[in-house]
């Protein structure tokens, strides 16, 4: 007998969790062993995954730019796009407060993954802190700031050896694809972490706490909706590209981004869909496979999204200051997390760490994140999709077609 899917597992241990939660009380809290480990398995994987897909990124960088103008436009619109992901996403928290229906407490000192809340430090403290003095304590600690310094280092310097830095990208190359597969393997034991977390936080705070869950998901939702019809309509209306006209070519792939919680089994059909809208090949071949790399609009706005959730969830306030350098850290560890299953999850766990939230707190959102992993992986669709279009419409290649979408 086949085994269910992972996404049918997961929903199975939300299920699970919230019915022994609810009828065992406080005794379901020895069930948070299971989300205990999965944590500890997101941690394990943090540091190499981070240092091997940003390295081999950043070379990937270099030989797009060399493609000249086409390259340049292209990044230069992934960058704004992932700027205003990040901003929407943390404007979004801050203004509706998901996390303070809650009301989680705070781990307590000295357990295992119980630390202090984020104590504010000076400027000079900050930089300081963000040069790390070893890699190998940076990875050891997870200090994940540090090891982005480090990889934008190595990676810069990297053309600077001329051919053995081929040896070493493609030897990064094989070391990220390695950590995609520890990382599937580390995802498999989802179902179980899920149903740990839920069946732990519905014993200690009721049923009730699902309001609170409810109320995430509206969020979450409304804001993506927003984001789409909003700012990405609003882009769409601005360069006389139809937006909605755009929606119903590629509603298919959205529907099954939506339905897998995977944007990218939906890559060759957006593919065909763009075309047929009547986008250039060239600028869809080139536009489309990069932006799954370095333009998933609704997991970057997932990711201020969530982590500040976590914090409000425990009363932890942020500075203006410190929002900003958490937005400029997930821009720069998001990028090449393309085909990493629950990829948000690890750069959310590497912000909680770098901010000194409680890792724990990612068992909060682990119980609903497949459900708002299906409307990210939509969004990122539909975002890559305005790419394709913007691009072309930019190199006077945009030529929509006057048929319809379900046209054969």
């Amino acid at each position: 007998m086949k085994a269910p899917k992972l996404t049918t597992q997961i929903f199975l241990g939300m299920a699970v969790g919230v019915a022994f939660g609810h009828f065992l009380g406080a005794k379901a809290a020895h069930f948070s062993l299971f989300s205990d480990i999965f944590l500890r398995l997101i941690k394990m994987i943090i540091a190499p995954l981070v240092f091997s897909t940003l390295v081999v990124g950043i070379a990937k960088l270099g030989d797009v730019r060399s493609l000249g103008r086409i390259g340049i436009k292209t990044f230069l619109y992934f960058q704004v796009a992932t700027a205003v992901a990040l901003i929407s996403g943390i404007t979004l928290v801050n203004f509706l407060h998901p996390g303070t229906r809650m009301h989680i407490n705070l781990p307590k000192h000295g357990t295992e993954i119980g630390i202090d809340a984020k104590k504010h430090a000076s400027a000079k403290d900050f930089v300081t802190h963000v040069i790390p003095t070893s890699i190998f304590e940076s990875m050891a600690t997870n200090e994940i700031l540090q090891i982005v310094v480090f990889s934008l280092f190595f990676g810069a310097c990297l053309p600077s050896i001329g051919e053995k830095s081929k040896v070493i990208i493609n030897g990064l190359d094989s070391l990220s694809h390695l950590m995609f597969g520890i990382t599937r393997a580390v995802m498999s034991f989802a179902p179980f972490g899920v149903f740990g977390a839920l069946a732990a936080v519905v014993g200690e705070h009721g049923i009730g706490i699902l309001a609170g869950y409810l109320y995430l998901v509206a969020c979450f939702f409304g804001g993506l909706l927003t984001f789409i019809f909003v700012g990405l309509g609003l882009l769409c209306t601005v360069l006389r590209i139809p937006f909605f006209k755009l929606l119903s070519f590629i509603k298919e792939p959205i529907l099954l981004a939506f339905s897998t919680a995977s944007s990218e089994v939906a890559l060759p059909k957006v593919i065909e869909r763009m075309e047929r809208f009547g986008c250039s090949d060239r600028i869809t071949s080139f536009v489309l496979p990069l932006g799954y790399s370095f333009n998933l609009d609704g997991s970057i706005m997932y990711m201020t999204f969530a982590t500040m959730f976590i914090a409000q969830a425990y009363g932890i306030h942020f500075s203006l200051s410190q929002e900003i350098i958490m937005m400029l850290m997930m821009m720069v560890t998001s990028k090449g997390m393309a085909g990493v299953p629950r990829a948000s999850l690890i750069v959310i766990a590497g912000a909680l760490t770098t901010f000194n939230i409680p890792l724990e707190g990612l068992a909060i959102i682990l119980g609903v994140d497949q459900i708002l992993d299906m409307g990210r992986s939509a969004t990122n669709v539909v975002g890559n999709a305005v790419a394709t279009a913007v691009v072309s419409k930019w190199e006077g290649e945009l030529n929509v077609t006057t048929e319809s979408a379900d046209a054969d």
